[in-house]
């Protein structure tokens, strides 16, 4: 492992040392919906949470309120990913570039969110300043690229993940869409050789059946964190959160 590395602590969880850690999604439409998720969470093995704020159908406000009740039902211990994903990246609803950044820096002023996911793709200026605010408002900067399309090549991912890394980001994140087992491999090369150079975690993962390999072997490929569906899969290829540790463990 690069010398360099470091870990970051997340309230009691340790990103980027030893085994991945489980983050399983909320997905709610509503803060019903929400309610019942958070119960079936609880239930459920996993490190972390990540809230998909573009499934929410309320306005901005409603979001920021709706944040503040996930945080107190996690209670003290649990980390909490803050997410609005673009539908331009995957996600479930259209926003503008200004209503994104004002979002994503209210959610980090809360001080509810530990982490603020951040899209690479939103302009590297734009990008490096909303990095730059959420941390000056005491969350965690994680920096994500996602492609639906197709997988680049290896080195191509190789510089995205350097580039988020350089926007000044904690944490960064990289998942791409498989054509074929190739492309799988592609991803894993990435990995193993962003491991030997990056000095932050970073969270990489190829989509669908044919990269769910990926989301099982971070031990191997140095990807600090696996996403794993507790009710609903918020990403094609996430397995069963019930199922992860078992397996984690064996590939350990």
């Amino acid at each position: 492992m690069n010398k360099n590395f470091h870990i970051i602590k997340v309230r009691n969880l340790s990103l980027g040392d030893g085994i991945p850690k489980i983050c399983v999604p909320l997905t709610g439409k509503n803060q019903r919906e929400l309610a019942e998720q958070m119960d079936q969470i609880k239930e459920c093995p996993h490190d972390l949470v990540e809230w998909r704020a573009d499934y929410y159908e309320g306005g901005r406000q409603e979001l920021i309120q709706e944040l503040s009740h996930i945080r107190r039902a996690l209670g003290e211990d649990t980390p909490l990913i803050f997410t609005f994903r673009t539908r331009e990246e995957g996600g479930e609803r259209e926003i503008t570039p200004e209503a994104y950044r004002e979002l994503n820096l209210l959610a980090a002023d809360s001080k509810k969110a530990d982490l603020v996911d951040l899209e690479y793709n939103r302009g590297k200026e734009r990008t490096e300043e909303m990095i730059r605010r959420v941390k000056e408002a005491g969350a965690l900067a994680l920096c994500s690229y996602h492609n639906f399309a197709k997988t680049p090549s290896s080195g191509e991912m190789v510089k995205l993940l350097k580039n988020m890394q350089q926007l000044g980001a904690d944490m960064v994140k990289l998942a791409v869409m498989p054509e074929n087992r190739a492309d799988v491999l592609a991803l894993m090369e990435a990995s193993l050789e962003i491991a030997e150079s990056t000095s932050c975690p970073f969270i990489t993962m190829s989509m669908s059946k044919t990269g769910v390999i990926t989301r099982l072997a971070g031990a191997f490929t140095g990807s600090a964190v696996t996403f794993a569906a507790a009710v609903q899969a918020s990403a094609p290829g996430q397995i069963s959160a019930w199922k992860m540790p078992e397996i984690l463990k064996i590939l350990q």
